[in-house]
């Protein structure tokens, strides 16, 4: 499994998603996939494919996600059919922070 490192811009083996890596915990190796198959560098030729049925929820253009536990978050730079996972578990929508009250 690759470490993930901030900067890092991957795409899927499986459809049109690609992504680049905003945080990540330091020396954490992280095998990240989306449409249930590891995701490649950005320069890789892919084979046509499809995703898996369990991880074919889609990816939306702009939005964060993040793993359960914080380590991880990734920012979808091109949407596509697969969803996000790292290490088998599904990766969730990062939710905007309340503004501070303007009172």
């Amino acid at each position: 499994m690759p470490e993930m490192k901030p900067g890092t811009r991957l795409r899927s083996a499986v459809c049109t998603t690609e992504v680049m890596v905003v945080a990540a915990q330091k020396g954490a190796a992280v095998e990240l996939c989306c449409g249930g198959r590891p995701m490649l560098d950005v320069g890789v030729a892919t084979a046509a494919a499809t995703p898996a049925p369990a991880f074919s929820s889609g990816t939306q253009l702009g939005k964060r996600y993040v793993n359960d536990a914080g380590t991880l978050e990734v920012l979808c730079t091109k949407a596509g059919a697969g969803s996000l996972s790292a290490d088998g578990v599904a990766l969730k929508v990062k939710g905007a922070k309340p503004l501070p009250s303007s009172d």
